[in-house]
């Protein structure tokens, strides 16, 4: 028997295959199981779009009931001097903030949940770049459940949160205690206790929209409970300055130094510069560089403004920014 398939089936199969995750490919799933004609000719089509409406559910609930069921997992390749990941509740302005210091134009709109996917941008800073990650909203009404497994393996968080909303302090609460759920700690500096159960990661505070009639007072009021937590930086897209101001906060917050190589008789590589935390030394930068370095370096000459041009160092030099590295083997 014909399954004769309506327009409307076929709509709703193309938005199916079409779908960035799988809260897309589970409405348009379920919209093919309403429009299919209801007879014997489809009852195949139909138990098989059951069954992956069923696994779909399966993944999106981790697995709940089910022995052996997979948990949906992503991971997103590092680039640039440091990947930070983008935290915070539903129509925070978390993709406003990486448009703004980015330069990117990725989907924004007032309705929540925009961002279904992460969304990997690069945020550049004088000569280097550090990567950003859009992230879905960290939300009790719904949180991807790979989320929490991206944010673990960055180097830092933004936690990015509304400004001009009246539920500042109940969206804050809630997004670090869903993290805290899942053994994510956010800080303002790194600890030397950590436990090993649980990721520490250090975090700017921004608050977007401050330009708004009541930022002000919300920023005081969030000042009072987490000022001593964290860095709070205010954000305006309105403000020409405020990009830089996040790049520069994210440099000292990261702690990092840049180095440049220069080879013996030629000029320093300034395009392309070595980035390390700030305590590394000479032999840090040298391993960087090629093991062979490492193994068998005899001495170094370095350029900075606390030097003077060509000063010999040893393999304990603590390295300052920008300086300019020469090896020897």
């Amino acid at each position: 028997m014909p399954a004769n398939l309506t327009p409307q089936y076929y709509s709703a199969e193309e938005r199916y295959k079409s779908a960035k995750d799988d809260r897309e490919k589970l409405k348009a799933l379920k919209e093919m199981l309403a429009v299919i004609p209801k007879h014997k000719g489809t009852e195949k089509l139909q138990a098989d779009i059951k069954r992956k409406i069923s696994n779909l559910k399966d993944e999106l609930e981790g697995g709940k009931g089910k022995k052996g069921a997979r948990r949906f997992s992503y991971s997103v390749d590092k680039e640039g001097a440091g990947q930070i990941t983008i935290v915070g509740p539903p129509n925070s302005g978390k993709t406003t903030l990486v448009n703004a210091v980015c330069g990117t134009e990725l989907e924004v709109a007032d309705y929540p949940f925009t961002t279904r996917i992460f969304q990997p941008a690069m945020m550049p800073y004088e000569d280097i770049q550090f990567q950003l990650v859009d992230l879905p909203p960290v939300s009790t009404e719904y949180m991807e459940n790979w989320v929490p497994g991206i944010v673990k393996t960055s180097d830092a968080v933004f936690l990015v949160l509304d400004f001009n909303d009246d539920a500042l302090l109940e969206k804050i609460d809630a997004t670090i205690e869903l993290l805290r759920h899942h053994k994510i700690e956010l800080i303002e500096k790194q600890k030397a206790e950590e436990d090993v159960r649980w990721t520490y990661l250090q975090s700017l505070l921004i608050g977007m929209k401050f330009d708004l009639a009541s930022a002000g007072d919300n920023l005081q009021v969030l000042k009072e409970f987490y000022g001593d937590t964290f860095t709070i930086v205010p954000f305006s897209v309105n403000d020409p300055a405020a990009p830089n101001e996040i790049r520069k906060k994210t440099v000292a917050m990261l702690d990092i130094v840049r180095i440049y190589s220069k080879r013996p008789g030629y000029e320093p590589e300034y395009d392309n510069p070595f980035v390390f935390p700030r305590g590394d030394t000479l032999i840090d930068f040298a391993k960087a560089v090629h093991k062979d370095f490492a193994d068998n370096l005899k001495f170094a000459r370095v350029w900075g403004t606390s030097k003077f041009d060509g000063q010999r160092i040893t393999k304990d030099y603590v390295l300052e920014d920008k300086d300019v590295i020469e090896l020897h083997m």
